[in-house]
């Protein structure tokens, strides 16, 4: 099995690695006050633990790994990754998704396009592409990734099946 990755490419976004940064903040800001004002209650709880989920995200997201290679397609977010065996895809393409599902949020998120259940890796600064996959992965037929350079990828992955 050859494991040579044939692309590979870092994304990062400062914009939302600081829109994360200043969320938990202002989530630490405000549950400390309210601490200070009133003791652990449930606000403050609920205040502290949206700084904790927006201080993990600014660590999580703030790179996406796109790794093809002869065999797969891997993204990785942190934590988290995703692995698409090549003969899994059915097509690939540039996103089409109407504006107000594109620009939904950056960061991993699960949504219906086109009738379609998508997974989405996305920064929202940059273009992305959408893998149709050739079965359902649990409810996912959709797999949707951002990137610098969707044109190379598009090549990479023609130049592979065909």
């Amino acid at each position: 099995m050859n494991t040579a990755t044939s692309y590979e490419e870092r994304l990062s976004s400062p914009r939302t690695t600081a829109l994360f940064a200043s969320l938990s903040l202002l989530f630490l800001a405000l549950g400390a006050a309210r601490v200070a004002a009133r003791g652990f209650d449930g606000w403050s709880i609920a205040l502290l633990l949206l700084f904790g989920v927006f201080l993990f995200y600014t660590f999580n997201y703030r790179t996406l790994v796109i790794r093809l290679t002869p065999e797969s397609l891997q993204l990785t977010f942190g934590l988290f990754s995703w692995t698409i065996p090549r003969d899994a895809i059915a097509a690939c393409r540039l996103d089409d998704s109407p504006p107000f599902l594109k620009y939904g949020g950056a960061g991993i998120h699960f949504l219906t396009v086109h009738g379609r259940y998508r997974a989405s890796f996305n920064f929202l600064e940059y273009p992305r592409l959408v893998l149709e996959l050739r079965t359902k992965r649990g409810l996912v037929r959709d797999i949707a990734f951002s990137t610098r350079r969707p044109d190379e990828i598009l090549r990479n992955l023609q130049d592979s099946s065909g």
